[in-house]
């Protein structure tokens, strides 16, 4: 295989036309390319969703809020009751995904919208329809010392052949680093303010359907007073497109200080709920009336 340095060692010997340059560089990169084999890896391609009949709850087999018995602390069931009641008078709760900011792992592997898996030698790839993608790391390095925090977070993984077959069949994560604020679901299923989270998954195909990508998530959280382990099921869509989903794009939510306002359909500042006492005007000219 022709490395570049002899590639352009031979463009400075013949004095070869551009055309010529860039046909062999397309022929340097589909050569390069062949390195990459496929047969050692699963075949995860198409579009994963959530499973018919499954919401957006964490715990696929239980339903939102109270419903997931997810174990918490005294102080974090605290908060989340205190989510669940301001959710009941119109409120957002602890759920700050209404601005628009990513949901963070592990929330972002409920799929609410269609996503992608892309797997390279080095690299797999998380491809969300409204979300920037995950990159999950596979080439042997640790944990960096001084990564920017981030909602995704940065994730290791590890291939592993779990049937001695020959081809690696599931993959191995752990992600840490994030940043907050993230909760498990729309309740406000709350996590660690200290944003110290630890997820660990294991990500396989369903040895009876090829069709149902199965990921154990473990997640590790001071929140919690031991390590939840939930089973989210993929389904795969072979005959799909891609939509662009902007979350900003008509985002009717305000968010001034502690509070959510809405914009009318005139443009104008409305109450979320009842009873809500307007925003401080302190920084505007009053008039009188």
């Amino acid at each position: 295989m022709l490395r570049p340095s002899t590639i352009g060692a031979i463009i400075r010997t013949f004095d070869l036309p551009t055309v010529t340059v860039g046909m062999m560089a397309l022929a340097f990169a589909a050569t390069s390319a062949l390195a990459f084999d496929e047969s050692q890896y699963p075949d995860w391609s198409g579009q994963w969703h959530r499973p018919r009949g499954v919401g957006i709850q964490w715990d696929q087999t239980k339903p939102l809020g109270r419903g997931q018995q997810a174990p918490l602390t005294p102080e974090y069931q605290a908060l989340f009751e205190a989510s669940l009641a301001d959710q009941a008078k119109g409120g957002q709760g602890e759920d700050a995904r209404f601005t628009c900011i990513p949901p963070g792992m592990p929330r972002i592997m409920t799929i609410i919208w269609p996503a992608e898996f892309v797997i390279l030698p080095k690299i797999t790839y998380v491809n969300f329809e409204n979300h920037m993608p995950r990159r999950i790391y596979t080439d042997g390095r640790g944990f960096p010392a001084n990564e920017e925090p981030s909602f995704a977070g940065y994730s290791i993984g590890q291939w592993r052949d779990t049937d001695g077959d020959g081809r690696y069949d599931t993959l191995e994560a752990e992600t840490r680093n994030l940043k907050g604020p993230r909760t498990f679901e729309t309740t406000g299923l709350p996590m660690h303010k200290d944003n110290q989270t630890v997820v660990k998954e294991r990500i396989s195909l369903d040895k009876s359907n090829p069709d149902i990508l199965v990921n154990e998530v473990t997640t590790i959280d001071n929140a919690l007073t031991r390590p939840w382990t939930v089973i989210k099921k993929y389904r795969r869509e072979r005959n799909f497109i891609w939509f662009e989903n902007v979350c900003a794009e008509g985002n009717a939510h305000v968010a001034i200080g502690k509070e959510n306002y809405m914009l009318s359909a005139d443009g104008l500042l409305m109450p979320a709920r009842k009873n809500q006492a307007p925003p401080d005007l302190r920084y505007f000219q009053q008039t009188q009336r």
